[in-house]
């Protein structure tokens, strides 16, 4: 069966998702009307679950790109918080990057997965409203990816794997941070973890947006959630620049190849761990075993290779990407760029009219 929370609102299911509203709220209204008037309703109740199951695999199993960033972003999907709890054992948060301050959108300490001794680098979203505004929605500072990297350094000294765990719409774009240099936080990082002798595992539990999760993204291995996204900029910014329209932000999805299918076809990342049916947010517990068994599996196995064929495979992993044959490149990609394309001779018509008007 599939897990569910015993709270429920609207806002907890996507568009797509309205006729298992309906079921869960008969399912509700019987459990309700069996316990005021003690008619015993399980056969009917039985039924609509195993209707409500076969309706879920028919739609997870052929989610849109735009889907499954509505998925990805679903509030009650596991945060951070949730994996910390679950998958890390005796966690010790370690604070402050020496320099400017404490990012609470960026969260690192050392734990345990499994057997094995990590430092966990993660990026903090908040559930409600006061620790989303704390931590800017998941957004991180300079200082966030600056204190990545000291602790990171950190776990290099005492030679302690590192895991992190992305979950960003993409860095924090405020004047403070530019400032105090956005950009170069994340290029230093990008450069100091592809030299790192130490094995590292980088997991997109949600949304990896742009250089926000490139900062913490660089590593030996690479996964994604099966119904995360990850992508250059978000569907909304992508729209709002080719269409010049935020509600081209389903199109816009499609055509930036951001699902984990999409993006394992085109070797940009190495695994897609499993969500169980429906999405994370149905059954965190099983999501966060998942995760689980991926690390410790993972781990095992980096632990066994030499340091520097570990980083000597990990420069090949990133001066590889993009290099397959331009004729097969322009295959997997050809949908996406047609409809670039097309958006972009549609502003230019559009533009041509106006001008031509005025």
């Amino acid at each position: 069966m599939v897990e569910t929370n015993n709270k429920t609102s609207a806002g907890d299911y996507p568009d797509f998702e309205a006729n298992i509203a309906d079921t869960d709220r008969q399912m509700k209204e019987l459990r309700r009307l069996s316990s005021i008037k003690g008619i015993d309703y399980s056969d009917e109740i039985r039924r609509l679950q195993q209707e409500q199951v076969t309706e879920l695999k028919q739609i997870y199993s052929n989610l849109s790109a735009w889907q499954t960033v509505q998925v990805a972003r679903h509030p009650k999907r596991p945060l951070l918080t949730e994996y910390l709890n679950l998958m890390v054992k005796d966690f010790r948060e370690l604070h402050g990057d020496r320099c400017f301050g404490d990012d609470k959108a960026m969260i690192t300490g050392l734990g345990q997965i499994g057997r094995e001794r990590v430092l966990i680098v993660g990026q903090s979203k908040g559930r409600n409203i006061k620790q989303k505004i704390a931590c800017n929605f998941g957004c991180p500072n300079p200082e966030g990816y600056r204190k990545a990297i000291a602790k990171m350094k950190f776990a290099e000294k005492y030679n302690i794997p590192i895991v992190t765990l992305i979950d960003t719409p993409g860095a924090y774009p405020g004047i403070g941070a530019e400032e105090r240099g956005q950009a170069q936080a994340i290029a230093v990082n990008l450069l100091e973890m592809s030299r790192l002798k130490v094995p590292i595992i980088c997991i997109c539990i949600g949304e990896g947006g742009s250089g926000g999760a490139l900062g913490i993204g660089v590593g030996d291995r690479l996964a994604m959630l099966e119904f995360a996204y990850y992508s250059v900029i978000s569907p909304e910014g992508c729209a709002a620049i080719l269409w010049r329209d935020g509600s081209q932000a389903p199109n816009a999805a499609e055509a930036l190849k951001l699902t984990s299918k999409d993006l394992h076809k085109l070797k940009l990342i190495d695994a897609v761990i499993p969500e169980p049916l429906g999405g994370a947010h149905r059954n965190v517990h099983d999501t966060v075993y998942n995760v689980e068994k991926y690390i410790t599996k993972t781990l095992q196995q980096l632990k066994r290779v030499n340091i520097e064929k570990l980083l000597e495979d990990r420069y090949k992993k990133l001066r590889s990407i993009g290099t397959d044959p331009t004729s097969i490149l322009r295959q997997k990609t050809q949908a996406g760029r047609d409809k670039i394309k097309a958006a972009l001779e549609a502003i230019q018509t559009k533009s041509r009219h106006s001008h031509a008007e005025t």
